[in-house]
């Protein structure tokens, strides 16, 4: 009789153990998926990712992964940017035009108009209306649109306007 013949698994499963703890990641950095722009579209994203600024509200750029010319974040939770995203539904919805809509408010910030609608997580997103493209910041849970959404805009504003012109967007960005 082989003792031995189950040996080998019984070394096998603690090895395993070690080999997925080494592979998995304590790196809390953010991962986003990656909008797809059209031709049309992307030139300005790329133009927007080369003068985004290095702080955004006293948080250090740390790009998530996947890197990408059309993301970009700051701090950790991160505060993601996400240019050449489709339009949101609520940008032509005549209830957010009229103020009905608690959850969409279209405003401006700094010469940047924005729709600035709460998640149902409870975070919010903010997308550039009257430019040629669609950007869009997400906040992490626990910022409020109100204070740090606004520091955030008003950072973001002077990068928006400088590669992101005036215009329409095409409407799937």
């Amino acid at each position: 009789m082989n003792t031995f013949r189950h040996r080998p698994l019984g070394l096998l499963a603690p090895a395993l153990l070690i080999a997925v703890a080494g592979c998995s990641s304590a790196d809390d950095s953010a991962s986003v998926a990656v909008p797809t722009p059209d031709a049309k579209t992307a030139p300005v994203c790329r133009d927007l990712h080369k003068v985004l600024p290095q702080k955004l509200d006293g948080r250090s750029r740390d790009d998530p992964a996947p890197r990408s010319a059309y993301t970009a974040g700051w701090g950790s939770p991160a505060i993601i940017l996400r240019c050449g995203v489709v339009r949101p539904p609520k940008m032509v919805d005549p209830k957010v035009a009229e103020g009905g809509d608690p959850d969409a408010i279209a405003g401006g910030v700094n010469g940047v108009d924005w729709l600035m609608e709460k998640q149902g997580d409870g975070t919010w997103r903010f997308t550039t209306a009257n430019r040629v493209a669609y950007v869009q910041i997400g906040l992490p849970k626990g910022m409020s649109a109100q204070d740090e959404g606004t520091a955030v805009l008003t950072d973001i504003a002077p990068a928006v306007k400088k590669a992101i012109p005036v215009g329409i967007a095409s409407m799937r960005g």
